[in-house]
């Protein structure tokens, strides 16, 4: 008899300080069985679950970041509104979202950092920029929309939840 390797399981990564779809993430992990890790630098309230592991690591910059990205690979769905961690997932081989449903992949991650540094650049010379559009309904769908798809798509690539 052949010794085969078990299918990777798909693990949800939640870059979790300002994230607004928390609740939903939860209710997508429970349905399909998921495995989600909390990540902050503080306490967060999480659902008593076995499925969900709460994660505080210590204050600074990106710290939380490099625990998510040392732990993320393929099978992995990161949800982030940091850029530079979204770029570092899709270089892990992790499928990346935003909370507003942005799908982060090879082709979208190059101009997501370039618009990113240009605002950086703008507002550390003093330029007045908005910042981002408050949350909306529409976005909490896409959001659920798009982990859905990574999710299916991660069992249609051989994964387990």
């Amino acid at each position: 008899m052949l010794n085969q390797a078990m299918p990777a399981p798909i693990t949800l990564y939640l870059d979790a300080d300002a994230c607004p779809v928390k609740d939903e993430a939860y209710r997508v992990a429970e349905r399909y069985g998921l495995k989600v890790f909390v990540v902050a630098n503080a306490f967060i309230n999480v659902p008593r679950s076995p499925l969900i592991e709460r994660v505080i690591v210590p204050a600074g910059p990106d710290v939380a970041d490099d625990w998510i990205v040392e732990r993320a690979g393929p099978g992995a769905i990161i949800v982030t509104t940091d850029i530079p961690l979204a770029a570092r997932g899709v270089k892990a081989g992790a499928e990346v979202i935003s909370p507003k449903g942005k799908v982060f992949n090879e082709d979208s991650i190059g101009m997501a950092l370039a618009t990113r540094n240009l605002m950086e650049d703008l507002r550390s010379a003093g330029e007045t920029t908005r910042g981002p559009a408050p949350f909306s309904p529409r976005d909490r769908s896409a959001f659920l929309s798009a982990l859905d798809l990574a999710v299916n798509r991660l069992k249609r690539a051989g994964f387990t939840p």
